[in-house]
């Protein structure tokens, strides 16, 4: 079984959240770091784990990001890590999986099943100071999930008229990893 560990700087998780009831609002946590083990040829036994450093959370706009940081959403001050460590691996075809898994996140660690595509590999260039080292063997994956945001102790919300609210409960995550294998 091949090692890997996904390249921060080509990984990245998406969340968006319905706004007002009438739009989505979308943010990204870049720099995801983490390990996996994989093979194509038996990918029921793959297994990763990631880490997400939660103050790294960008909407593009200040003034919700800071709200997004605080108790009221993430509290990163109290719990600075986000983290998601698979315990199983479910393959409905040779690319496409279910992956049962643990997250944690503002310290509750909840059960949260993710459904992955590999996208396959390459071998590519690998710049170091402006000089290729390569060639380095990639893979990819997207995959995706929903949680519900109460579950993990995120409850700040307000009521609109007619059963609305301020922010879903739903969260909506796109993840978009980009793995390196280890050749050490």
């Amino acid at each position: 079984m091949s090692k890997w560990y996904f390249e921060p700087g080509h990984t990245e998780v998406e969340f968006r959240a319905r706004h007002m009831m009438v739009t989505w609002v979308r943010g990204l946590f870049k720099n995801v770091a983490g390990s996996l083990e994989f093979d194509p040829a038996e990918p029921a036994k793959m297994s990763f784990r990631t880490e997400i450093e939660a103050a790294t959370l960008w909407t593009g706009v200040r003034e919700r990001d800071d709200h997004l940081r605080s108790a009221d959403f993430l509290d990163v001050e109290r719990f600075p890590t986000i983290s998601y460590q698979s315990t199983a691996v479910n393959p409905r075809s040779a690319h496409e999986y279910v992956v049962e898994g643990k997250l944690t996140l503002r310290g509750i660690t909840r059960s949260v099943p993710l459904e992955v595509a590999y996208l396959g590999q390459w071998e590519t260039p690998w710049w170091e100071d402006g000089v290729d080292k390569g060639p380095k063997r990639r893979a990819g994956f997207a995959a995706r999930a929903r949680i519900d945001r109460y579950d993990f102790g995120v409850k700040w919300n307000d009521a609109l008229a007619d059963g609305g609210v301020v922010v879903s409960p739903e969260v909506e995550l796109r993840i978009d990893a980009e793995a390196i294998r280890d050749d050490s």
